[in-house]
């Protein structure tokens, strides 16, 4: 039997040992630290700046007592940011410079930072002084670490599968065959070569700076619904940017969208079959026009394009409280050890 000596010794080491692996593992470190097994505790997620200025209140329990999402604890406050699991960053305020990343700070090893950005990479800026910083993305890209679509449908709450007639599902009232809201328009982008090609054949109702026709926000949804098609074309393609041009703007009012932006496939991952017209699937913006022209005299046709309002309702994205809530539930799910060494290449 060896001497006390050697046990108490011994028996220090071990205990040192494992106190040391199952550190390491809860901050992503050694054999015990695969995440994808375990279920979050409490996380404190820090934004550092609010996005585009404006702040919402964070008084209270907000995940929890807003959006019954438990364990979450989300802060604006920079000197909690030792303590931070994640440190959100929005991308808009570090490329304009009014913010700066905390470089001079010391960052665990456990503490990740969430590049968040809503903006299509046209808009993006130069993203190479970003390279090696960040461990999580934040985007409506599908492939980011915490997709935050614009929108999407979720089942309505109550038995609504009893509609019959066409009448029940198309928005009354209808005139205009098109509309399209621009507030910033451009002769040169793609949306604009489209609009002046597509009214040609067809008459477009236009709304904003190039209709001179601005509406209050109160009025949008009304103006659109008295529309039968909508032109939700966005201002930059590029993959899975779909925004409230799709969501609010064409679905929420009840008007049948006419898109153009990522490739019909991007679509169809997140819209219901047969609710938009991508312009991708005609020929010409002529054999478009046609089409739209008689799809309106065919009323059960036409009625088709909503029939996903019998059991799903749109849910529009406004509030960045709820984004970041959100991360709460999927905090497990990227890898832990992750670095973006080429944050332009995956967000181009």
């Amino acid at each position: 039997m060896g001497s006390p000596s050697f046990c108490l010794r011994l028996f220090l080491f071990i205990t040192c040992l494992v106190t040391l692996v199952i550190i390491l593992s809860e901050y992503g470190w050694g054999p015990c630290s695969d995440r994808s097994h375990t279920i979050p505790g409490n996380l404190t997620i820090l934004l550092w700046h609010w996005p585009f200025g404006p702040s919402y209140s964070l008084e209270g329990d907000v995940c929890w007592d807003k959006y019954r999402i438990s364990g979450c604890r989300l802060v604006d406050q920079r000197s909690l940011y030792s303590s931070a699991d994640l440190v959100v960053f929005h991308h808009r305020e570090l490329m304009t410079g009014q913010e700066r990343l905390p470089f001079h700070l010391p960052r665990t090893w456990h503490q990740k930072w969430v590049w968040l950005s809503l903006e299509s990479p046209d808009n993006n800026g130069d993203l190479k002084p970003f390279n090696n910083v960040f461990n999580w993305t934040m985007s409506y890209r599908r492939d980011a670490d915490f997709t935050i679509p614009y929108g999407k449908l979720v089942p309505k709450n109550r038995d609504t599968n009893n509609y019959s007639s066409t009448e029940d599902v198309i928005p009354k009232n209808k005139s205009p065959l098109a509309c399209w809201v621009v507030s910033n328009y451009n002769l040169q982008q793609n949306r604009s070569l489209v609009y002046n090609s597509l009214r040609k054949s067809i008459k477009v109702e236009v709304y904003g700076q190039l209709g001179g026709r601005v509406l209050a926000p109160s009025n949008l949804l009304p103006t659109i619904s008295r529309c039968y098609f909508y032109l939700a074309f966005e201002n930059s393609v590029s993959k899975d940017y779909i925004t409230e041009k799709l969501w609010r703007n064409a679905y929420q009012a009840g008007a049948v969208p006419v898109v153009l932006g990522p490739p019909p496939g991007d679509y169809k991952a997140v819209a219901p079959p047969n609710s938009f017209i991508h312009i991708e699937d005609f020929p010409s913006t002529k054999e478009l026009g046609n089409y739209l022209s008689q799809l309106i005299l065919d009323k059960e046709r036409y009625a088709g394009y909503f029939a996903w309002r019998r059991s799903h309702q749109v849910k529009v994205y406004t509030d960045w409280r709820e984004r970041l809530c959100s991360i709460c539930p999927k905090y497990h799910i990227p890898p832990a050890q992750k670095v973006y060494h080429d944050l332009e290449a995956w967000a181009r």
